[in-house]
């Protein structure tokens, strides 16, 4: 009979990916809709979890937005992320799981860290204001799984820290997409309407490091398969980064689009870099398997079958 995990945020990128990983068919995944289970509801959460008794818990899901919907909505990012990731890890202890991998953001890092981030240097400096609300609940359900260990120690509840994602089950309207799915688009439009220009905003120099999504969930499914040998706290990425004008001279290099790019400098660019160490990782013995080019291949074949009209 199949073990039992709880997954939520399963209708995320994240959570699609972990279940279309090869891993995930030995085992019986319960991934509940938001109108099924409502996680901002914590009595409803530790009946849910009485009632169908995982072995572990993987904590995927929260309120997740862009820099304009965190400024505008403060109050319901810091609130529902704290409610969603007290009743998801309290719930699991409360019924008795024994494991918990939750999902962090590297948000959590103070603004002005230095690079490459260390996972030890969270809570020694003043987070970034634009998205203080979301990082200050990461942190949270960061420490209550820490503290948890520390008061049990056989609850095996860990913290992953992911750096930037992208990949299948991406989101890639202009409006709600992340830099490369919002490259992807881009770029494809320019080749389909015969554009010989595509603009980047700022000088393309600042660097960003993104790791294919199917690569978390790899990492995801090697920590639950022996949750007692990761840190507490580790962050998940490559240990290396490109810069904006990289990333779009990568994806025309995969479209086949032979333009050229022009700069607007009166555009806002963001911080300069925001680089996970991968020390604790590497240790553990896991790397990304996925190089940057083959990622933005298969990411863009999902596009074309899915989105693209």
């Amino acid at each position: 009979m199949a073990l039992r995990l709880f997954l939520t945020g399963g209708g995320g990128m994240v959570g699609r990916n972990i279940r279309a990983h090869d891993a995930a068919g030995a085992w019986d995944i319960l991934a509940p809709r938001s109108a099924e289970l409502d996680l901002t509801d914590a009595a409803a959460v530790d009946a849910y979890l009485i009632s169908n008794k995982p072995e572990v818990v993987v904590h995927a899901a929260g309120r997740v937005g862009g820099i304009q919907a965190n400024m505008a909505n403060p109050v319901a990012f810091l609130e529902e992320n704290i409610a969603i990731g007290r009743n998801v890890i309290m719930g699991a202890h409360k019924a008795g799981v024994p494991t918990l991998i939750n999902l962090a953001s590297t948000c959590m890092y103070p603004r002005e860290g230095e690079n490459p981030l260390r996972e030890e240097t969270i809570l020694t400096g003043p987070l970034e204001p634009t998205n203080e609300g979301y990082a200050i609940a990461k942190i949270m359900a960061m420490k209550l799984c820490d503290y948890i260990r520390s008061e049990d120690p056989d609850a095996q509840y860990k913290t992953l820290i992911p750096c930037n994602l992208y990949g299948p089950y991406d989101k890639f309207d202009p409006k709600n997409s992340h830099l490369l799915p919002a490259i992807i688009r881009k770029v494809d439009e320019a080749m389909k309407s015969g554009s010989d220009t595509v603009e980047i905003w700022g000088d393309g120099t600042a660097r960003r490091e993104f790791m294919y999504a199917p690569d978390l969930a790899d990492a995801v499914w090697k920590a639950v398969s022996n949750t007692k040998d990761v840190p507490g706290a580790m962050n998940v990425g490559l240990g290396h980064d490109h810069s904006i004008n990289d990333y779009y001279a990568t994806v025309a290099e995969v479209i086949g689009w032979e333009g050229t790019f022009t700069h607007d400098l009166t555009r806002p660019v963001g911080m300069k870099q925001k680089l996970c160490s991968t020390e604790r990782q590497t240790a553990w013995g896991w790397q990304a398997p996925t190089s940057l080019r083959d990622g933005i291949a298969q990411t863009y074949q999902f596009y074309l079958e899915h989105h693209a009209t």
